[in-house]
């Protein structure tokens, strides 16, 4: 037996560096390579994801359209008009339309002026005694209240203290009397003033009472059960008032 000459160690490891080296090559041959990234080619059809999409242009919102100002125009100063020459043309026209047969046109100043002059003057109404014809009676200014909750003969008791006074005087009175009747007399009295400032136009306080009357109205009857089951009859008077003022001498 002939012995084999001993490799050396550095000669055995290139050896085994080299089969490892051709498996590997021969492997990579038969399988795919998994890292190297395929190229596909690009769709002509499909849109491109990456690419950004084109943002439309936002509608800008219109300015308000700012007014402009009109430069002012300067005003040509008229000339005064003179009174001489428009009374001429005035005269003019009026002779040319008598001389066709028309009517010529009224001035509308003219025609206004007279309208306000004619309408008579709206002044508040002042107290103030009235114009009258001294021939003439004096007015009588009446006022009545009717059915009033009272007695005649209770009403007569205080009619007879103002017959023949003034208002200042009458009104005084009434204030003073102690009876109910007289708070209805009192507004009987102003009410026939009120008639005669408003209607005849005369001052309240050149007035006086010419005559006061209270005349019997309807009687209301009640009953009020009495003993032993009879009733008495309970009558409640009304009464008629009345005032007549007139302006003093």
């Amino acid at each position: 037996m002939t012995d084999e000459p001993e490799k050396p160690e550095d000669a055995e490891a290139a050896e085994e560096t080299e089969a490892v080296a051709a498996d590997a090559a021969g492997a990579g041959a038969d399988a795919p390579e998994a890292d190297a990234p395929e190229a596909e080619a690009p769709e002509a059809d499909a849109p491109d994801a990456e690419a950004p999409e084109a943002e439309a242009p936002e509608e800008a919102a219109p300015k308000p359209r700012r007014r402009r100002r009109k430069a002012a125009e300067p005003v040509a100063e008229e000339a005064p008009a003179d009174p001489d020459l428009e009374a001429a043309e005035e005269a003019e026209d009026e002779a040319e339309a008598e001389a066709a047969g028309e009517e010529p046109e009224p001035d509308e100043s003219v025609a206004e002026e007279s309208v306000a002059a004619a309408r008579p003057a709206r002044s508040a109404p002042s107290r103030r005694r009235s114009r009258r014809d001294p021939d003439l009676p004096a007015p009588v200014v009446r006022a009545q209240a009717k059915y009033v909750r009272s007695s005649a003969r209770k009403a007569r008791l205080v009619c007879d203290h103002i017959r023949g006074k003034s208002v200042e005087e009458a009104r005084a009175i009434l204030a003073l009397t102690p009876r109910a009747i007289s708070r209805d007399w009192s507004k009987l009295l102003e009410s026939a003033v009120a008639n005669a400032e408003h209607n005849h136009e005369l001052v309240g306080e050149d007035l006086y009472i010419k005559s006061v009357h209270a005349d019997e109205g309807p009687t209301i009857k009640r009953f009020r059960p009495r003993a032993m089951g009879r009733a008495t009859r309970i009558r409640k008077r009304t009464s008629h008032l009345t005032i007549l003022l007139t302006p003093k001498d």
